[in-house]
């Protein structure tokens, strides 16, 4: 039987909420740009643009609030008002300091996790803004080592997992994002579980391997024990 001995887990939308401040902001966004777009178009080139920008900026409310001014400069002609660029930049820096509310059932779990597992956090974004999470969070004690990355790739985790833990065959990541959290991991060697959240950004998904042996879905961050121990019994 395999032993599971390290649990890497995500942070955004695992741990705590996040997308539905992105929302909150993306619809101030739309109404600050209604006379000049449409909602529907104004999200399809908002997005694009934060799509195309990620290897610039990467992830997280900085490179948003910079998608945001650009997106507002080509659907006006470089014609959007002073005033307008100074409310999405205040909107950006709202989004640096929304409450942080972790999830059901995360601070139980998490401790019940502890005391069998090292716990490691595995997260991507803008170091400043993940650090304030995390401190806010109340959760830093529980993790014996804090990754904060520009991407999420199966090199990225190869990383991780040696430093970190007893080899990836021993670990386990867990998160909401299929694209990132999932299925790198796993090509990584490592066991996935995913934990869907409501609000998930279209970039993040992809298809579920359904057929891969190393692969879990739960519900949410109290099914992990079991989750885990249904991977040790049947390696």
């Amino acid at each position: 039987m395999t032993r599971i001995t390290t649990i890497a887990l995500d942070a955004d939308d695992t741990l705590w909420q996040n997308e539905q401040f992105f929302r909150i902001t993306q619809d101030r966004f739309k109404a600050l740009l209604a006379d000049h777009a449409d909602a529907e178009n104004l999200d399809e080139r908002l997005i694009a643009a934060v799509s195309r920008n990620l290897r610039h900026y990467g992830f997280g409310a900085k490179g948003f609030t910079l998608s945001m001014v650009e997106t507002a400069l080509e659907v006006t002609n470089h014609a959007v008002p002073g005033t307008v660029i100074a409310e999405i930049l205040a909107s950006g820096r709202e989004l640096l300091n929304f409450p942080v509310e972790t999830l059901p059932y995360v601070d139980q779990a998490l401790a019940e996790l502890e005391a069998s597992h090292r716990l490691i956090l595995v997260t991507k974004g803008d170091l400043f803004d993940q650090e304030r999470k995390l401190a806010a969070s109340g959760l830093a004690d529980f993790f014996s080592a804090v990754e904060i990355i520009s991407d999420k790739t199966p090199a990225a985790y190869a990383r991780i997992f040696e430093r970190h833990t007893d080899g990836a065959a021993h670990t386990v990541m867990v998160g909401n994002s299929m694209r990132s959290d999932v299925l790198p991991a796993i090509a990584a060697g490592s066991y996935g579980v995913f934990v869907p959240h409501d609000l998930t950004w279209a970039y993040e998904q992809a298809e579920e391997p359904l057929n891969e042996p190393r692969y879990a879905r739960i519900a949410h961050l109290g099914e992990l024990a079991a989750a885990i121990a249904g991977f040790e019994a049947a390696a």
